[in-house]
């Protein structure tokens, strides 16, 4: 078992963050096993209902872990906005293998290193690259100002992990975008502010369009040199 995101990068708000974890597994979930993790998963939203869609868990095997550059492999996952099923992972991916190999705290179990094959740097950003790419699509359906925020914030990291082969939190990702293009720092200041709302924050057409042209924008940047 093994803990990623902002309680590894930082930055963690315990009222509005998630907490990512990723479990390495024996085998492949069979049907049995699915239901009882899908009816834990429920019961956990049901009794620590403060942590209702704000847990995401990828299941994988740990042979499906040594080849995740060169294959697609069915994985069980479970995050905010989604429910738990299965799903194939794809190339967009290597930039989730590749921060959980560098970056992951270990609860159970060896070094992450020792689970994973190697992911170079350029591999790296040519997945963030992949992922930004569906940008325009996403940012469609995000008109609350929560929604707004994280589209925001992950176009922030994204550009920080494009330009510096790393990646960091979101906060400090944006806090170094307002510096690099400050005629945007309004745009992110805005959704500094609208995370607070949390997830039950109303809809916003007044600022949407903005947040749309920041997104195209940054995607711009990200993949203009294709």
């Amino acid at each position: 078992m093994y803990l990623e995101g902002s309680l590894v990068l930082g930055d963690f708000d315990p009222k509005t963050s998630d907490i990512d974890l990723l479990a390495a597994l024996s085998s492949e979930i069979d049907e049995k096993e699915f239901e009882a993790l899908r009816k834990m998963h429920q019961a956990i939203a049901k009794e620590h209902q403060e942590w209702d869609d704000r847990i995401e868990v990828c299941y994988i095997s740990v042979d499906a872990l040594k080849s995740v550059k060169s294959r697609t492999h069915q994985i069980v996952n479970v995050s905010p906005g989604e429910p738990f099923h299965r799903t194939d992972t794809s190339k967009e991916w290597v930039l989730k293998w590749y921060l959980f190999r560098k970056n992951s705290k270990t609860l159970f179990g060896p070094s992450p290193k020792t689970l994973i094959e190697p992911i170079s740097k350029e591999e790296f950003i040519q997945s963030v690259k992949d992922h930004t790419r569906s940008w325009d699509e996403w940012v469609e359906g995000m008109k609350n100002r929560y929604a707004q925020s994280y589209a925001i914030f992950s176009m922030c990291r994204a550009l920080y992990s494009f330009r510096n082969g790393d990646q960091v939190s979101k906060k400090k990702a944006a806090e170094w975008v307002k510096v690099q293009l400050p005629e945007w720092s309004a745009v992110i200041q805005n959704a500094m502010d609208w995370k607070e709302a949390g997830r039950e924050a109303k809809a916003d057409e007044i600022n949407f369009p903005k947040t749309i042209e920041f997104v195209m924008y940054i995607r711009s940047l990200i993949l203009e040199e294709e």
